[in-house]
């Protein structure tokens, strides 16, 4: 930018509620369950947001009306000022709530807390498991 503070208030505003598969339509969940993924963060929806190369910024002080215990939303900027798409496959809000969602799980972040837990479990029991059939 040329040294101007962009104005967040016009930007997309982005809870992680929307996105929710635990939550439900009435509490705020405003994509199918189908697409949506398990408790969603600000900072891995501002993430995505970045991979597809959309101004974003994480408010940490506001919460969502009806989950007003769950802190933070993220504010997305889809158009430029004269009125053009940062990223033309993202038009509308829901269109960036679907691609968010569909990244989340393939986050860095939830990768690697994925692997470490699943990979000791199944080699514990592989090792037990072929060890109990080898002294029969």
């Amino acid at each position: 930018m040329n040294g101007e503070v962009p104005n967040i208030k016009k930007w997309v505003v982005f809870y992680p509620v929307y996105i929710n598969s635990k939550k439900t339509v009435a509490a705020g969940r405003r994509i199918s369950l189908t697409k949506a993924c398990e408790n969603p963060t600000c900072a891995e929806i501002a993430d995505c947001c970045s991979h597809l190369k959309l101004a974003n910024a994480i408010e940490i002080d506001k919460a969502y009306p009806r989950d007003f215990m769950q802190r933070g939303r993220v504010r997305v900027q889809l158009r430029k000022e004269d009125g053009t798409l940062y990223n033309p496959a993202i038009s509308s809000r829901k269109q960036l709530m679907l691609h968010v969602a569909e990244l989340i799980p393939r986050h860095p972040g939830r990768t690697k807390k994925q692997e470490t837990p699943a990979t000791s479990s199944i080699a514990g029991s592989s090792k037990s498991g072929k060890s109990g059939r080898k002294r029969r």
